[in-house]
């Protein structure tokens, strides 16, 4: 895995010396090989370390709850869907009631009007009827 082209052999591309504060790499025996050394005056990794588990965790702890949050607010959403549904049919079987009933009442009102016109004009009729005497 190491690249021939770089001075000591770097490991996938990485400079051969490259190395983080505390940390310094070495050219192994083998070309594959590298060597990590820990500087003892740096030895605050295992704090670093521990600092990031627990941030890990925190992270962890986050997600947990924006999913569970996002679930709550899917199923919320999920109802107020089916609430709608449920209004929506309520309100067009409500208007077919009311349609029909003016369809029905409505002709039930021609009804009416033309029996008031043939009683008034059967009134005309008896009026000129009598009238002529």
């Amino acid at each position: 895995m190491a690249s021939s082209s770089n001075k000591g052999g770097g490991y996938y591309g990485a400079a051969p010396y490259r190395s983080r504060e505390g940390l310094s790499a070495r050219q192994g025996n083998s070309s594959d090989e590298i060597q990590l050394q820990i500087d003892p005056m740096h030895a605050d990794l295992d704090d670093e370390i521990s600092g990031l588990r627990k941030q890990v965790r925190q992270l962890k702890n986050v997600a947990s709850e924006i999913e569970s949050e996002a679930k709550f607010q899917n199923e919320f959403i999920n109802q107020l869907q089916m609430t709608l549904i449920k209004a929506q049919a309520g309100v067009k079987n409500n208007m077919r009631k009311l349609n029909k009933s003016i369809i029905q009442s409505g002709s039930s009102h021609v009804l009416h009007v033309v029996l008031f016109a043939l009683f008034c004009l059967f009134l005309v009729y008896l009026w000129s009827k009598f009238s002529r005497r």
